[in-house]
């Protein structure tokens, strides 16, 4: 009687240490990766490191395993720098149209998508036409056309 009390009591202490054991989930941010040349997704691994430089973790890349140490409150801080947004008037833009041409920085109204922008950077494409990335109030980063002949 006395065996069957004691392993009755050992089952539910079992059963009460795999209950606290849950697999952890693991936390993603995107990042660019140095070796791919490219923001991917990263593993945040272990816990962060407490330095005179601030709180680091490291972080492996989900596509080319590749593990970097990265400081977590200079990402928090451009990435609350980057949230707070300028309200762009529609009476300051200029109206899209392909035909037109931009600088970085102008303040552009999309028609269709009824949403204001402005123009965070410019690059050529391969077919040699000028590409624009636009960041709207509503629609976020888009990639527009200038120049189009």
């Amino acid at each position: 009687m006395a065996g069957t009390k004691k392993s009755a009591t050992t089952d539910s202490a079992e059963e009460t240490t795999a209950k606290k054991k849950t697999k952890r989930k693991a936390k993603y941010i995107v990042l660019y990766s140095p070796f791919l040349m490219k923001d991917t997704k990263h593993e945040l691994i272990g816990e962060p490191l407490e330095t005179e430089n601030g709180r680091q973790q490291w972080a492996r890349c989900s596509v080319s395993h590749h593990s970097q140490l990265i400081n977590l409150d200079a990402l928090q801080a451009s990435a609350e720098k980057a949230m707070t947004q300028i309200k762009l008037a529609r009476e300051d833009s200029k109206e899209y149209t392909p035909r037109s041409e931009y600088q970085i920085g102008d303040v552009i109204y999309h028609k269709t998508w009824d949403d204001v922008g402005i123009v965070r950077s410019k690059e050529v494409m391969s077919n040699g036409r000028a590409s624009l990335l636009v960041h709207f109030e509503k629609n976020k980063d888009k990639r527009l056309v200038e120049n189009l002949r």
